[in-house]
């Protein structure tokens, strides 16, 4: 038997990704519909505006994925894959990509479960964007297992320490999330010298977590994610009584 085309398999996988994807864009935008999106009310007082309201920026999130895994699925499904796919030809069992997956899993699961309701936003998404960075860029099955057990190890520890919601705002899985981030960096930035592209992770996993919290806590007046956070609170607190003032006054 001929070995199949690699594009063919290629696209037979992202065909499953597709689906799979589509699958978790709908459940979270069905979940996101429990959040009112106009006339909601806020400490006694009434509302009807839009840009107000918590469910925004998880609508754009999801929305715009849902929107990319059709795009995924239409491309896919024009170049054969879905057809390959559906007969089963050409994907066969794939060790790599199942240790792929499964890790991305473990690690996405650990984030959303473990972390967001409990750590600093610009902590674990600092955390979880220098993991996959380092651990999927180039196809490293060992980088991918200490990216995986990093931020494995920091939503268990969470969970773990923290299950109560009446202790969220304790800073001691703060803290170990910070202790993993930065000593995930420093691997990091040992392997940048061999490659240019990481030494851009660290500027990136700061900002990016860093600019959306502040404009969903600012600009668009979003509920953020453990607001009591060891760095949102500093964030938070010197915004309204340092910064606010300045064009207040």
């Amino acid at each position: 038997m001929d070995k199949p085309d690699e594009t063919l398999v290629m696209r037979s996988r992202d065909f499953w990704a597709a689906i799979v994807l589509i699958t978790v864009s709908v459940f979270f935008l069905w979940k996101t519909s429990d959040i009112p999106l106009w006339g909601e009310n806020r400490a006694g007082v009434s509302g009807s505006d839009w840009y107000n309201s918590a469910a925004i920026v998880p609508l754009f999130i999801f929305g715009g994925l849902l929107s990319l895994s059709f795009v995924l699925l239409a491309i896919s499904i024009r170049s054969g894959g879905a057809q390959n796919a559906l007969t089963a030809l050409g994907i066969g069992w794939d060790k790599s990509e199942a240790y792929r997956a499964s890790t991305i899993g473990l690690i996405l699961l650990a984030y959303v479960v473990g972390l967001v309701p409990r750590v600093d936003f610009i902590l674990c998404s600092g955390l979880l964007i220098t993991a996959l960075t380092y651990g999927y860029y180039g196809g490293h099955a060992r980088r991918a297992l200490v990216a995986c057990i990093a931020v494995v190890s920091a939503g268990l520890f969470a969970f773990a320490v923290f299950p109560a919601q009446a202790d969220w705002n304790a800073h001691g899985d703060d803290w170990f999330t910070l202790a993993l981030w930065v000593s995930l960096t420093l691997v990091v930035l040992t392997k940048a010298s061999s490659e240019p592209v990481l030494r851009f992770v660290p500027l990136i996993a700061i900002l990016a977590p860093f600019i959306l919290v502040c404009a969903m806590a600012f600009v668009f007046r979003q509920n953020v994610p453990a607001r009591g956070g060891l760095i949102f609170k500093q964030i938070e607190y010197h915004y309204y009584v340092t910064l606010r003032p300045l064009w207040k006054d």
